[in-house]
Formats: C-alpha cells, sequence, structure tokens
C-alpha cells in the first residue's frame, strides 16, 4: 500500500487517525477528493484520555453524519460528575452524555472515513518536507525500512499531542503544564457505577474514573510531574489522591500498566503554513474538564473541512488566517474556562471550598457546564 500511496497525488493527506484527522480526512473525501488518512500506531490502540463526550460533541457528530455512532458502538450514557477532595464530595447533574473509549470510538470513525473513499496507512509514521513548490506538499512515510515520498495539495497535521509531523514545529510549554496517564481496567469492583464521571482532586493532580463499553473502567489523570517522581510512580499517586479525596480504592491500581503522555497545556508556534493545517491536539491543548477535550477535536475538524474544500476548488488565497480566525473562534476561546477550571482545581483549599459549595447548590454549576457545552 505504501507503493500505491506514492504513485499518486492526493488531493489531502491527513497525519492522524483520532478523532479530529480521521472527521477532518471523512469530511473532506465526501466532496469527492482523494484523501489518504495516516496513522503511526496500529489499530485499535488505547489512548490515555478523550473517553468522554458531551452534548457538543454529540451535536458535532450529528452534524457530520454520524448521529447513530455513539449508539451503535455500545457507548455508556453520561449523565451526572461527582467531585470529591479532602474527604468531601458533591454530585453535579451533567447535560447528557456519552463515554466511550478511544479503542472504540476511534476504530469506529475510521470504518466511517474508509466507507466514504478514504485511503488508510496505520503504523506508518509521516515527516513533512519543507515546502519546494506552490502547488503541493510532500511528505515522507516510514513503514519498517521501507521509506517513500508522498505529494499532496493540501496536508492536515492530527499528529495529537506533541506531535512532531514537521521537525521544525516549536511548542510553547506552560511552565505548570501537568502531565496526563491513564488505564484501563476490563474487571473492576462496583465501587463506580456507571453514567458519573467520578472525580478525584488532590493538591497534586486529579483522578477521573468513568464506565466505558462493557463495564469497564477508564482511569485517567493529569498530574505535576514532580509529585510522580517523588510518589514513586503514576500508580502509586493515583492511589494516594484516590484515598485523600475519600474515594473508594480500586483492586491492583498501583501495579497497573499505566501510559503517560506529553505535558498537556502547550500551544503550537504556528496554526498553519503554507497548504498545511494544524487540528485538533497538534494545535494546541489544555487540560479540559467533562470532554470538552473531544469536542475542540471535532469542532476543529469540522470547522476545517470546508476550507480544505476552497482551497481544493483553486481558491488559495488568505487561507491559513482563515483557519487561525475559525480556531479561535470554535476552539480556543472555549478553552479559557477549561484553564480557569484547572487553576482552581491546582488550589486544594479553594478546591474543597468548591466541593462544599457545590454539595449545598449544585445547581449553580449548570451555567458553567452550559458554557462549555453549547455549541
Amino acid at each position: 500500500m505504501l507503493t500505491q500511496a506514492a504513485a499518486k497525488r492526493w488531493d489531502v493527506v491527513v497525519v492522524g487517525a483520532g478523532p479530529a484527522g480521521t472527521l477532518t480526512a471523512r469530511g473532506i473525501a465526501q466532496t469527492g477528493a482523494s484523501v489518504l488518512l495516516v496513522e503511526r500506531a496500529a489499530f485499535p490502540r488505547y489512548k490515555v484520555c478523550g473517553c468522554c463526550l458531551n452534548p457538543r460533541s454529540i451535536e458535532l457528530l450529528g452534524t457530520a453524519g454520524l448521529g447513530s455512532l455513539l449508539k451503535e458502538a455500545g457507548a455508556t450514557p453520561l449523565h451526572g460528575v461527582t467531585i470529591a477532595a479532602g474527604g468531601r464530595r458533591s454530585a453535579v447533574a451533567l447535560p447528557a452524555g456519552f463515554a466511550l473509549s478511544r479503542q472504540v470510538f476511534d476504530a469506529a470513525l475510521v470504518e466511517a472515513a474508509i466507507k466514504t473513499g478514504v485511503d488508510f496507512l496505520p503504523q506508518t509514521p509521516a515527516k513533512l518536507e519543507p515546502s519546494t513548490n506552490a502547488d503541493h506538499r510532500l511528505v515522507t512515510f516510514r513503514q519498517g525500512s521501507q521509506e517513500t515520498v508522498v505529494e499532496a495539495r493540501f496536508v492536515v497535521d492530527a499528529s495529537g499531542l506533541g506531535g512532531k509531523l514537521a521537525a521544525d514545529l516549536a511548542d510553547e510549554v506552560s511552565p505548570n503544564s501537568r502531565i496526563g496517564a491513564g488505564v484501563m481496567i476490563d474487571h473492576a469492583e462496583d465501587d463506580y457505577p456507571p453514567g458519573i464521571i467520578h472525580m478525584a482532586c488532590g493538591k497534586d493532580g486529579y483522578v477521573g474514573l468513568v464506565r466505558v463499553e462493557a463495564g469497564r473502567l477508564d482511569v485517567a489523570t493529569a498530574f505535576d510531574p514532580a509529585a510522580v517522581k517523588e510518589a514513586g510512580g503514576l500508580g502509586p499517586l493515583a492511589v494516594r489522591i484516590l484515598a485523600e479525596a475519600g474515594f473508594p480504592a480500586v483492586a491492583g491500581l498501583e501495579d497497573m500498566p499505566w501510559k503517560g503522555t506529553p505535558f498537556l497545556t502547550r500551544r503550537r508556534e504556528s496554526l498553519a503554513e503554507e497548504r498545511v493545517f494544524r487540528i485538533g491536539d497538534a494545535a494546541g491543548y489544555v487540560e479540559p474538564f467533562t470532554g470538552e477535550g473531544m469536542a475542540w477535536a471535532l469542532a476543529s475538524a469540522v470547522s476545517v473541512v470546508p476550507i480544505l474544500q476552497r482551497g481544493l476548488s483553486g481558491d488559495t488565497n488568505g487561507l491559513a488566517g482563515e483557519w487561525v480566525r475559525a480556531y479561535q473562534r470554535q476552539v480556543a476561546r472555549r478553552q479559557m474556562i477549561c484553564r480557569w477550571t484547572s487553576r482552581v482545581l491546582r488550589r486544594p483549599r479553594l478546591t474543597k471550598l468548591l466541593v462544599r459549595f457545590l454539595a449545598l447548590a449544585p445547581g449553580l454549576a449548570g451555567p458553567v457546564l452550559r458554557g462549555m457545552h453549547r455549541r
């Protein structure tokens, strides 16, 4: 397939088969364009975060013609979040959402994209070559010892958090950024019922637990790197934060095969360059809350498709600037709420006060949640 990919000139090459990249590939293929979607990992694969989909994500999937995908994939309905800190907890109602593992969700999106005519290459690392021609870009693909160069009219960089499709692209990482970590538990006790996001907050980070399809328990965290080292690893720190918050222990959590991420909160040096657009986590990231990170990814995909469509029609004037404005409007402004939320959660006393306050008046969380979830 690698040789076949090099034998033609593609309208669009999308690098990264997460929700942002795959939904973009599917959307632009529906216009009749030739689209190649590449992914460095094998499918299906575990991802640390992104199993919660809020109402905005659900609406965006519906806009893309995939409104039935979540139910067909066996997603677990969500209706609430329980926040705990310092032994106190509060329960807050959530607008209806779903929880679905990234293994299942991403694979379902790829299948939907292939049905529209997208060509898919997994286990294929990619590197963007410097621009040498005004009407196309070159991308180098590698599979084992085999390497080839592919030509595309446009390239979409959806390579994810810390992705380096362009080797010289700089990141601005927040000085206080946390790292993500997670593990999927196939068989766990019933202490964490389905339908609820369980969130344990501590001074060194937080631990979120939610049931996904088939009753599996997804554990996703955001930790201060120094605290991970001090605690002796990701698992021990997760166990400690759960205990400090007053949540039930999860058997064997300390020794499970945890997977980590690069620093979470970061800003990209450039969202676009000549015939290249960066979307999803590759465009920048902020510690999310109640599934908002997935909504950013899907919104960037829906927003970039019409810009690509205009470029493919031959109108290439101002495309980079148009994408920057669309990203600011659909993603960056919404990230501000999560920035403020993460700042609150970094202050143990303030977090405990917030939990007590929400326990007395849980309905007051509604305006914040509606602001996060509205389209």
